[in-house]
Protein backbone atom coordinates (compact mmCIF):
# COMPACT_ATOMS: atom_id res chain seq x y z
CA UNK A 1 0.00 0.00 0.00
CA UNK A 2 2.80 2.24 0.98
CA UNK A 3 4.59 1.52 -2.25
CA UNK A 4 1.49 2.32 -4.27
CA UNK A 5 1.01 5.63 -2.43
CA UNK A 6 4.60 6.54 -3.00
CA UNK A 7 4.26 5.94 -6.69
CA UNK A 8 1.07 8.05 -6.87
CA UNK A 9 2.66 10.88 -4.91
CA UNK A 10 5.71 10.95 -7.13
CA UNK A 11 3.52 11.12 -10.22
CA UNK A 12 1.48 14.00 -8.85
CA UNK A 13 4.56 15.91 -7.76
CA UNK A 14 6.00 15.45 -11.20
CA UNK A 15 2.89 16.80 -12.85
CA UNK A 16 2.81 19.76 -10.44
CA UNK A 17 6.45 20.59 -11.17
CA UNK A 18 5.87 20.44 -14.94
CA UNK A 19 2.82 22.70 -14.65
CA UNK A 20 4.81 25.24 -12.60
CA UNK A 21 7.58 25.22 -15.13
CA UNK A 22 5.10 25.91 -17.93
CA UNK A 23 3.60 28.84 -15.99
CA UNK A 24 7.01 30.28 -15.22
CA UNK A 25 8.09 29.89 -18.83
CA UNK A 26 4.93 31.61 -19.99
CA UNK A 27 5.50 34.47 -17.59
CA UNK A 28 9.23 34.85 -18.18
CA UNK A 29 10.12 38.28 -19.82
CA UNK A 30 13.87 38.11 -19.51
CA UNK A 31 14.39 37.71 -23.26
CA UNK A 32 12.18 40.63 -24.42
CA UNK A 33 15.18 42.93 -24.79
CA UNK A 34 16.19 40.96 -27.85
CA UNK A 35 12.90 41.73 -29.56
CA UNK A 36 12.92 45.33 -28.40
CA UNK A 37 16.51 45.75 -29.55
CA UNK A 38 15.65 44.28 -32.93
CA UNK A 39 12.86 46.82 -33.30
CA UNK A 40 14.70 49.88 -31.96
CA UNK A 41 18.15 49.34 -33.46
CA UNK A 42 17.30 50.92 -36.86
CA UNK A 43 15.73 53.88 -35.06
CA UNK A 44 18.74 54.29 -32.81
CA UNK A 45 21.06 54.11 -35.81
CA UNK A 46 18.89 56.69 -37.56
CA UNK A 47 18.97 59.10 -34.62
CA UNK A 48 22.72 58.71 -34.18
CA UNK A 49 23.19 59.24 -37.90
CA UNK A 50 20.89 62.25 -37.83
CA UNK A 51 22.95 63.79 -35.02
CA UNK A 52 26.19 63.21 -36.88
CA UNK A 53 24.84 64.48 -40.19
CA UNK A 54 23.19 67.48 -38.50
CA UNK A 55 26.64 68.56 -37.35
CA UNK A 56 27.90 68.25 -40.91
CA UNK A 57 24.94 70.24 -42.22
CA UNK A 58 25.52 73.00 -39.68
CA UNK A 59 29.16 73.18 -40.75
CA UNK A 60 28.11 73.35 -44.41
CA UNK A 61 25.58 76.08 -43.65
CA UNK A 62 28.25 78.10 -41.85
CA UNK A 63 30.55 77.80 -44.85
CA UNK A 64 27.69 78.81 -47.11
CA UNK A 65 26.83 81.80 -44.90
CA UNK A 66 30.43 82.99 -45.01
CA UNK A 67 30.26 82.75 -48.81
CA UNK A 68 27.01 84.76 -49.11
CA UNK A 69 28.32 87.40 -46.68
CA UNK A 70 31.53 87.83 -48.67
CA UNK A 71 29.77 87.74 -52.04
CA UNK A 72 27.13 90.31 -51.09
CA UNK A 73 29.67 92.62 -49.45
CA UNK A 74 32.03 92.44 -52.42
CA UNK A 75 29.22 93.13 -54.91
CA UNK A 76 28.00 96.10 -52.85
CA UNK A 77 31.55 97.44 -52.61
CA UNK A 78 31.82 97.20 -56.39
CA UNK A 79 28.65 99.26 -56.75
CA UNK A 80 30.06 101.79 -54.28
CA UNK A 81 33.27 102.30 -56.24
CA UNK A 82 31.92 101.73 -59.73
CA UNK A 83 28.17 102.42 -59.91
CA UNK A 84 26.68 100.41 -62.74
CA UNK A 85 29.22 97.61 -62.29
CA UNK A 86 28.30 93.94 -62.77
CA UNK A 87 27.26 92.86 -59.26
CA UNK A 88 26.18 89.40 -60.44
CA UNK A 89 29.57 88.52 -61.91
CA UNK A 90 31.33 89.88 -58.83
CA UNK A 91 29.15 87.90 -56.40
CA UNK A 92 29.45 84.66 -58.37
CA UNK A 93 33.23 85.02 -58.51
CA UNK A 94 33.48 85.43 -54.74
CA UNK A 95 31.06 82.54 -54.07
CA UNK A 96 33.09 80.24 -56.32
CA UNK A 97 36.22 81.03 -54.31
CA UNK A 98 34.41 79.42 -51.34
CA UNK A 99 33.65 76.33 -53.45
CA UNK A 100 30.07 77.27 -54.36
CA UNK A 101 29.95 77.43 -58.13
CA UNK A 102 26.57 78.18 -59.65
CA UNK A 103 25.28 75.12 -61.55
CA UNK A 104 27.92 72.75 -60.17
CA UNK A 105 27.18 69.93 -57.69
CA UNK A 106 23.61 71.09 -57.32
CA UNK A 107 24.67 74.59 -56.21
CA UNK A 108 22.55 77.60 -57.13
CA UNK A 109 23.81 81.14 -56.58
CA UNK A 110 21.08 83.74 -56.97
CA UNK A 111 22.03 87.45 -57.06
CA UNK A 112 19.23 90.01 -56.78
CA UNK A 113 19.69 93.76 -57.14
CA UNK A 114 17.69 95.12 -55.42
CA UNK A 115 16.83 92.23 -53.08
CA UNK A 116 13.77 90.12 -53.87
CA UNK A 117 12.71 89.99 -50.21
CA UNK A 118 13.47 91.37 -46.78
CA UNK A 119 13.60 94.85 -45.33
CA UNK A 120 15.71 96.21 -48.19
CA UNK A 121 13.63 94.84 -51.06
CA UNK A 122 13.28 98.29 -52.66
CA UNK A 123 16.56 99.85 -51.53
CA UNK A 124 18.74 101.23 -54.29
CA UNK A 125 22.26 99.90 -54.12
CA UNK A 126 21.35 96.83 -52.04
CA UNK A 127 22.50 93.38 -53.23
CA UNK A 128 21.02 90.05 -52.11
CA UNK A 129 22.94 86.78 -52.52
CA UNK A 130 21.24 83.43 -51.89
CA UNK A 131 23.15 80.11 -52.12
CA UNK A 132 21.46 76.72 -52.00
CA UNK A 133 22.79 73.15 -52.22
CA UNK A 134 21.05 69.80 -51.48
CA UNK A 135 22.87 67.47 -49.06
CA UNK A 136 22.52 63.66 -49.37
CA UNK A 137 21.29 61.77 -46.32
CA UNK A 138 23.13 58.65 -45.12
CA UNK A 139 22.04 56.96 -41.87
CA UNK A 140 19.36 59.60 -41.27
CA UNK A 141 17.61 58.43 -44.43
CA UNK A 142 16.18 55.62 -42.27
CA UNK A 143 14.01 58.26 -40.60
CA UNK A 144 13.27 60.45 -43.60
CA UNK A 145 14.51 59.42 -47.04
CA UNK A 146 15.55 62.06 -49.58
CA UNK A 147 17.91 65.05 -49.34
CA UNK A 148 18.20 68.13 -47.15
CA UNK A 149 18.43 71.54 -48.85
CA UNK A 150 20.91 73.90 -47.14
CA UNK A 151 20.39 77.63 -47.75
CA UNK A 152 22.20 80.82 -46.81
CA UNK A 153 21.23 84.43 -47.58
CA UNK A 154 22.95 87.79 -47.16
CA UNK A 155 22.14 91.38 -48.11
CA UNK A 156 24.71 94.17 -48.35
CA UNK A 157 24.14 97.86 -48.96
CA UNK A 158 26.52 99.84 -51.13
CA UNK A 159 28.00 102.79 -49.24
CA UNK A 160 26.07 105.95 -49.90
CA UNK A 161 29.21 107.74 -48.72
CA UNK A 162 30.92 106.55 -51.90
CA UNK A 163 28.08 107.82 -54.07
CA UNK A 164 28.30 111.56 -53.48
CA UNK A 165 27.50 113.93 -56.32
CA UNK A 166 27.17 117.35 -54.60
CA UNK A 167 29.61 118.79 -52.06
CA UNK A 168 29.81 122.32 -50.67
CA UNK A 169 33.24 122.84 -49.11
CA UNK A 170 32.73 125.98 -47.02
CA UNK A 171 33.14 125.20 -43.33
CA UNK A 172 31.19 128.21 -42.03
CA UNK A 173 28.78 129.62 -44.61
CA UNK A 174 25.08 129.91 -43.85
CA UNK A 175 23.28 128.37 -46.80
CA UNK A 176 26.47 126.74 -48.04
CA UNK A 177 24.03 124.68 -50.06
CA UNK A 178 20.81 126.49 -50.88
CA UNK A 179 17.66 125.64 -52.80
CA UNK A 180 15.62 128.72 -53.54
CA UNK A 181 12.34 129.62 -55.21
CA UNK A 182 10.70 126.59 -56.78
CA UNK A 183 13.86 124.55 -57.32
CA UNK A 184 13.25 120.81 -57.55
CA UNK A 185 16.58 119.02 -57.18
CA UNK A 186 16.75 115.27 -57.81
CA UNK A 187 20.01 113.51 -56.98
CA UNK A 188 19.33 110.07 -58.45
CA UNK A 189 21.07 107.41 -56.39
CA UNK A 190 23.63 109.80 -54.92
CA UNK A 191 24.36 111.81 -51.79
CA UNK A 192 24.59 115.52 -50.96
CA UNK A 193 27.31 116.65 -48.55
CA UNK A 194 27.52 120.03 -46.84
CA UNK A 195 30.68 120.78 -44.81
CA UNK A 196 29.39 123.97 -43.16
CA UNK A 197 28.92 123.99 -39.39
CA UNK A 198 26.26 126.70 -39.63
CA UNK A 199 22.84 126.15 -38.04
CA UNK A 200 21.43 126.73 -41.53
CA UNK A 201 24.22 125.07 -43.49
CA UNK A 202 21.73 123.47 -45.88
CA UNK A 203 18.76 125.72 -46.63
CA UNK A 204 15.72 124.55 -48.56
CA UNK A 205 13.61 127.66 -49.01
CA UNK A 206 10.37 128.68 -50.71
CA UNK A 207 8.58 125.76 -52.30
CA UNK A 208 11.81 123.99 -53.22
CA UNK A 209 12.35 120.26 -52.70
CA UNK A 210 15.34 117.95 -52.55
CA UNK A 211 15.45 114.20 -53.12
CA UNK A 212 18.64 112.19 -52.74
CA UNK A 213 20.05 108.84 -51.71
CA UNK A 214 21.31 110.50 -48.50
CA UNK A 215 22.00 113.97 -47.10
CA UNK A 216 24.94 114.58 -44.71
CA UNK A 217 25.43 118.01 -43.14
CA UNK A 218 28.10 119.04 -40.63
CA UNK A 219 25.84 121.74 -39.18
CA UNK A 220 22.05 121.84 -39.33
CA UNK A 221 19.28 122.20 -41.90
CA UNK A 222 16.63 124.82 -42.55
CA UNK A 223 13.62 123.36 -44.37
CA UNK A 224 14.30 119.73 -43.51
CA UNK A 225 10.68 118.74 -44.15
CA UNK A 226 11.22 119.38 -47.87
CA UNK A 227 13.93 116.72 -48.11
CA UNK A 228 13.45 113.07 -49.08
CA UNK A 229 16.40 110.71 -48.65
CA UNK A 230 16.15 106.92 -48.88
CA UNK A 231 19.23 106.36 -46.72
CA UNK A 232 18.43 109.16 -44.32
CA UNK A 233 19.25 112.77 -43.45
CA UNK A 234 22.17 113.23 -41.04
CA UNK A 235 23.13 116.43 -39.21
CA UNK A 236 26.21 116.95 -37.04
CA UNK A 237 27.98 114.69 -39.55
CA UNK A 238 31.71 114.50 -40.06
CA UNK A 239 33.30 116.78 -42.64
CA UNK A 240 33.71 115.25 -46.10
CA UNK A 241 37.12 115.41 -47.74
CA UNK A 242 37.74 117.06 -51.10
CA UNK A 243 38.09 114.16 -53.58
CA UNK A 244 40.12 116.31 -56.00
CA UNK A 245 42.41 118.03 -53.50
CA UNK A 246 45.48 116.48 -55.11
CA UNK A 247 44.40 117.11 -58.71
CA UNK A 248 46.35 119.61 -60.80
CA UNK A 249 46.48 120.88 -64.35
CA UNK A 250 49.53 121.40 -66.58
CA UNK A 251 51.26 124.76 -66.56
CA UNK A 252 50.58 127.19 -69.41
CA UNK A 253 51.93 130.42 -70.83
CA UNK A 254 51.09 133.01 -73.43
CA UNK A 255 47.80 133.44 -75.28
CA UNK A 256 46.59 131.44 -78.26
CA UNK A 257 43.42 133.52 -78.51
CA UNK A 258 42.42 136.86 -77.00
CA UNK A 259 38.82 137.75 -76.18
CA UNK A 260 37.58 135.09 -78.58
CA UNK A 261 33.97 135.28 -79.73
CA UNK A 262 32.12 132.64 -81.76
CA UNK A 263 29.03 133.45 -83.83
CA UNK A 264 28.68 130.44 -86.13
CA UNK A 265 29.81 126.84 -86.52
CA UNK A 266 33.44 126.36 -85.54
CA UNK A 267 35.78 123.74 -84.09
CA UNK A 268 38.28 124.94 -81.50
CA UNK A 269 41.60 123.46 -80.39
CA UNK A 270 43.05 123.22 -76.88
CA UNK A 271 45.02 126.25 -75.80
CA UNK A 272 45.03 129.47 -73.79
CA UNK A 273 42.03 131.76 -74.28
CA UNK A 274 42.94 135.08 -72.69
CA UNK A 275 40.29 137.52 -71.50
CA UNK A 276 37.39 135.20 -72.08
CA UNK A 277 35.60 132.96 -74.54
CA UNK A 278 32.15 134.02 -75.69
CA UNK A 279 29.56 132.00 -77.62
CA UNK A 280 26.76 134.11 -79.02
CA UNK A 281 23.28 132.97 -80.04
CA UNK A 282 23.54 130.78 -83.14
CA UNK A 283 27.13 129.72 -82.41
CA UNK A 284 27.82 125.98 -82.67
CA UNK A 285 31.21 125.28 -81.12
CA UNK A 286 32.91 121.88 -80.91
CA UNK A 287 35.93 121.48 -78.63
CA UNK A 288 38.60 119.00 -79.62
CA UNK A 289 39.98 116.82 -76.79
CA UNK A 290 42.42 118.56 -74.47
CA UNK A 291 42.78 121.33 -71.90
CA UNK A 292 41.33 124.80 -72.45
CA UNK A 293 42.64 127.60 -70.23
CA UNK A 294 40.32 130.55 -69.72
CA UNK A 295 42.89 133.10 -68.55
CA UNK A 296 40.92 135.93 -66.97
CA UNK A 297 37.61 137.11 -68.34
CA UNK A 298 34.64 134.75 -68.62
CA UNK A 299 33.32 131.75 -70.44
CA UNK A 300 29.96 132.98 -71.68
CA UNK A 301 27.47 130.67 -73.43
CA UNK A 302 24.34 132.56 -74.38
CA UNK A 303 20.87 131.22 -75.10
CA UNK A 304 20.70 129.68 -78.55
CA UNK A 305 24.41 128.76 -78.55
CA UNK A 306 25.74 125.19 -78.54
CA UNK A 307 28.95 123.95 -76.91
CA UNK A 308 30.02 120.30 -77.19
CA UNK A 309 33.20 118.34 -76.63
CA UNK A 310 34.52 114.96 -75.45
CA UNK A 311 37.65 114.50 -73.37
CA UNK A 312 37.97 118.16 -72.44
CA UNK A 313 38.83 120.13 -69.29
CA UNK A 314 38.08 123.85 -69.03
CA UNK A 315 40.44 125.56 -66.55
CA UNK A 316 39.39 128.91 -65.05
CA UNK A 317 42.48 130.81 -63.95
CA UNK A 318 44.56 133.99 -64.14
CA UNK A 319 48.16 134.42 -65.24
CA UNK A 320 48.34 137.77 -63.44
CA UNK A 321 46.84 136.77 -60.09
CA UNK A 322 43.80 138.98 -60.56
CA UNK A 323 40.55 139.00 -62.54
CA UNK A 324 40.27 135.23 -62.28
CA UNK A 325 38.08 133.68 -64.96
CA UNK A 326 34.49 132.74 -64.24
CA UNK A 327 31.65 131.13 -66.19
CA UNK A 328 28.09 131.97 -67.21
CA UNK A 329 25.89 129.49 -69.06
CA UNK A 330 22.50 131.01 -69.71
CA UNK A 331 19.09 129.40 -70.12
CA UNK A 332 18.42 128.19 -73.63
CA UNK A 333 22.05 127.23 -74.21
CA UNK A 334 22.95 123.67 -75.19
CA UNK A 335 26.01 122.25 -73.48
CA UNK A 336 27.29 118.68 -73.64
CA UNK A 337 30.82 118.28 -72.32
CA UNK A 338 32.65 115.21 -70.99
CA UNK A 339 35.92 115.03 -69.08
CA UNK A 340 39.04 113.11 -70.10
CA UNK A 341 39.31 109.66 -68.51
CA UNK A 342 43.10 109.71 -68.12
CA UNK A 343 45.79 112.25 -67.34
CA UNK A 344 46.21 114.86 -64.62
CA UNK A 345 42.68 116.22 -65.05
CA UNK A 346 40.95 112.84 -65.42
CA UNK A 347 37.28 113.07 -64.48
CA UNK A 348 37.26 116.88 -64.26
CA UNK A 349 35.31 118.72 -66.92
CA UNK A 350 35.61 122.18 -65.32
CA UNK A 351 38.47 123.13 -62.99
CA UNK A 352 38.52 126.37 -60.99
CA UNK A 353 41.87 127.73 -59.82
CA UNK A 354 42.38 127.21 -56.06
CA UNK A 355 43.99 130.68 -55.85
CA UNK A 356 40.86 132.42 -57.12
CA UNK A 357 39.02 134.58 -54.57
CA UNK A 358 36.35 132.85 -52.48
CA UNK A 359 32.99 133.55 -54.08
CA UNK A 360 34.15 133.65 -57.71
CA UNK A 361 30.89 133.11 -59.61
CA UNK A 362 30.10 130.16 -61.83
CA UNK A 363 26.58 130.15 -63.24
CA UNK A 364 25.37 126.93 -64.85
CA UNK A 365 21.79 127.68 -65.78
CA UNK A 366 21.43 125.99 -69.14
CA UNK A 367 18.42 123.90 -68.13
CA UNK A 368 17.65 120.41 -69.41
CA UNK A 369 19.96 120.89 -72.43
CA UNK A 370 22.97 121.23 -70.10
CA UNK A 371 24.93 118.01 -69.60
CA UNK A 372 28.30 117.64 -67.89
CA UNK A 373 29.88 114.18 -67.71
CA UNK A 374 32.47 114.43 -64.99
CA UNK A 375 33.18 116.81 -62.14
CA UNK A 376 32.56 120.52 -62.04
CA UNK A 377 35.32 121.32 -59.56
CA UNK A 378 35.47 124.97 -58.46
CA UNK A 379 36.74 124.81 -54.84
CA UNK A 380 36.68 128.58 -54.30
CA UNK A 381 33.59 129.17 -56.39
CA UNK A 382 30.06 130.25 -55.66
CA UNK A 383 28.25 127.91 -58.04
CA UNK A 384 24.72 128.60 -59.23
CA UNK A 385 23.13 125.61 -60.88
CA UNK A 386 19.94 124.82 -62.72
CA UNK A 387 19.67 122.03 -65.23
CA UNK A 388 20.87 118.59 -66.13
CA UNK A 389 19.34 115.85 -68.23
CA UNK A 390 16.64 113.88 -66.41
CA UNK A 391 18.35 110.52 -66.67
CA UNK A 392 19.77 108.00 -64.24
CA UNK A 393 22.51 107.07 -66.71
CA UNK A 394 24.45 110.35 -66.39
CA UNK A 395 27.52 111.17 -64.31
CA UNK A 396 27.81 114.64 -62.80
CA UNK A 397 29.62 115.79 -59.67
CA UNK A 398 29.44 119.37 -58.40
CA UNK A 399 32.11 120.42 -55.88
CA UNK A 400 32.23 124.11 -54.94
CA UNK A 401 32.78 126.38 -51.96
CA UNK A 402 29.06 127.21 -51.95
CA UNK A 403 26.22 125.97 -54.14
CA UNK A 404 22.88 127.53 -54.96
CA UNK A 405 20.24 125.70 -56.93
CA UNK A 406 18.17 128.33 -58.71
CA UNK A 407 15.88 126.00 -60.66
CA UNK A 408 15.20 122.35 -61.36
CA UNK A 409 18.31 120.20 -61.40
CA UNK A 410 18.98 116.51 -61.99
CA UNK A 411 22.13 114.64 -61.04
CA UNK A 412 23.13 111.00 -61.34
CA UNK A 413 26.34 109.24 -60.47
CA UNK A 414 26.72 106.32 -62.90
CA UNK A 415 30.38 107.18 -63.37
CA UNK A 416 32.01 103.85 -64.24
CA UNK A 417 34.81 104.49 -66.75
CA UNK A 418 34.58 108.30 -66.63
CA UNK A 419 37.74 108.95 -64.62
CA UNK A 420 35.95 110.61 -61.71
CA UNK A 421 36.97 109.95 -58.11
CA UNK A 422 34.52 108.62 -55.53
CA UNK A 423 33.04 111.41 -53.45
CA UNK A 424 33.12 109.96 -49.95
CA UNK A 425 34.49 106.82 -48.37
CA UNK A 426 33.99 103.76 -50.53
CA UNK A 427 32.45 101.33 -48.07
CA UNK A 428 29.64 98.80 -48.02
CA UNK A 429 27.65 97.33 -45.14
CA UNK A 430 26.08 93.94 -44.46
CA UNK A 431 22.50 94.68 -43.43
CA UNK A 432 20.76 91.25 -43.51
Amino acid sequence: MVGRFSKLTKARVGRLINAELLVRFRRDESGNYLIISAILTPLLVGFVGFGTEYGLWVSKQQQMQAATDAAAFSAATLLTNAPGGDATTEANGVASSFGFVNGSNGVTVQVNQPPASGTHASTAGAVEVVIQQPQKQLFSAILSPGSVNITARSVALSGSNGLGCVLSLSSTASGATTLQGTADVALTGCTLYDNSNSSSALTVGGSSSLSALAVDVVGDISGKSSITAGDGVTTAAGSMGDPYSSASYPSFSGCNYNNYSAKNTVTLSPGVYCNGLSLNAGANVTLQPGTYYIDRGSLSVNGGATLTGDGVTLVFTSSTGSNYANATINGGATVNLSAPTTGSTAGIVMFGDRDAPVGTTYKFNGGAAQIFTGAIYVPQGAAQYAGGANTSKACTQLVANTITFTGNANFAINCSGTGTKPLGSATATLVE
